[in-house]
């Protein structure tokens, strides 16, 4: 085997993804704690500008990478959402019952969890929605280390858990970490959104159109106030699905822009916002409030919330346990469900913007989410087959899971 096909065979693997941001999280982390911190310090906050006239925008490298390449990768997540509902995972609704119903528990009880341990401190209360988040490359990623020991139904329930996980923080974001409103660019960004509305119903072949006005919308959201990575999503709704020639724009999008979202975007994000600074912290520093909320709100608090309204749905008749698991391997993937990383440490960003605080961020996501990741792996690993697995399932199993 060439070295060529076997990184080519490597990057296709499901795990790919979540290793390129376990690399990125632990550079990130060895140059904040060394003598290269205060560059790439100060490289993250050197200004940036474009302008026509002396108007335009002006921001930091670490806003530049927050606002502008996480609306790619929104953009991304916006391109899956649609194509799940239109023909995937979501299209019937009785499919989505179980997943939806214990993604929101593993969004509710983190946040009050969270909540819990904050009451007191108004500096932090803010924080609420950081471990209600899923990072679907990390959990993905690991799940797919297990192989065929995990059936090919659980990563279904993840995948859709994990992607329903995702709508409900596009929601929080659009709602509750929106700055103060400027209506004149609000209504602006209605604009771009009629000429993306007109290209999505003439199923425009050519996605350059719709790309253009999705920048010119991510300007204007940019500017109104709410936060631009909503212009995304917005702009992969208006994405076709089939066009008129009976192709599919969305699935060539998505398709394409896939790998540089696993393997360059979210690894920059990661390595510009996952960077812990130990110098002058103490181990008590660790049981404050904010990083102790964050990383129970992830570690408990999902397992509580996702195992324990798939329990409530399946004991009750409302939902069947997912065809060949059993009941550790659905606890197994409920600590999965806790790995909040890129999601977590986002929303993080646009909680706190005190350098300490959201180094204390940054703790409790990583701790909640290593936690979440080691014991759900070890506790897949280890969990007993299901007795019965029908030859359906099994042959299921052999064509959606790596070897």
């Amino acid at each position: 085997m060439s070295l060529m096909t076997a990184v080519t065979k490597m990057l296709k693997h499901d795990a790919a993804g979540g290793i390129a941001l376990m690399i990125s999280a632990a550079l990130a982390f060895i140059v904040a704690n060394s003598p290269l911190f205060p560059v790439y310090d100060h490289i993250l906050h050197l200004y940036a500008a474009v302008t026509i006239d002396g108007e335009g925008l002006s921001l930091s490298i670490l806003h530049w990478i927050n606002d502008l390449l996480m609306a790619i990768f929104f953009f991304l997540v916006g391109l899956e959402l649609k194509r799940e509902m239109l023909e995937g995972k979501l299209k019937n609704p009785a499919d989505v019952i179980l997943p939806g119903m214990a993604a929101v528990g593993g969004m509710v009880v983190p946040a009050l969890i969270f909540v819990a341990f904050n009451l007191s401190s108004p500096d932090t209360i803010g924080g609420w929605a950081i471990p209600a988040a899923t990072d679907i490359a990390f959990a993905v990623g690991v799940m797919a280390l297990l192989g065929k020991r995990v059936p090919a139904s659980l990563k279904i329930f993840l995948l859709t858990l994990a992607i329903l996980d995702d709508l409900g923080a596009i929601l929080i974001i659009a709602f509750f970490y929106t700055a103060e409103l400027k209506t004149t660019y609000l209504a602006l960004s209605l604009i771009p959104i009629a000429g993306l509305w007109l290209l999505n119903h003439r199923g425009a072949h050519r996605v350059a159109p719709s790309l253009l006005l999705g920048v010119l919308l991510w300007i204007f959201v940019l500017k109104s106030g709410i936060h631009a990575t909503l212009a995304g999503v917005i702009t992969a709704f208006f994405i076709p699905l089939k066009d008129r020639h009976g192709r599919s724009p969305l699935h060539a999008l998505e398709h394409g822009l896939s790998p540089y979202v696993f393997f360059l975007i979210i690894p920059v994000f990661a390595f510009a916002n996952a960077g812990v600074v130990l110098k002058g912290m103490q181990l008590s520093d660790l049981f404050a409030a904010l990083p102790m909320g964050i990383a129970a709100g992830l570690f408990l608090g999902k397992q509580i919330g996702v195992f324990g309204v798939t329990w409530l749905m399946v004991k009750t008749g409302l939902a069947r346990l997912p065809a060949g698991a059993t009941w550790v391997q659905v606890w197994g993937v409920a600590c999965l469900a806790g790995i909040g990383f890129t999601m977590s440490l986002f929303i993080g960003s646009l909680s706190f913007s005190d350098a300490a605080l959201m180094n204390e961020v940054r703790m409790g996501v990583l701790l909640g989410s290593l936690l979440s990741a080691v014991v759900g792996f070890v506790l897949l690993r280890m969990a007993p087959q299901a007795k019965e697995r029908t030859r359906d399932q099994q042959r299921y199993d052999s064509h959606v899971l790596p070897g």
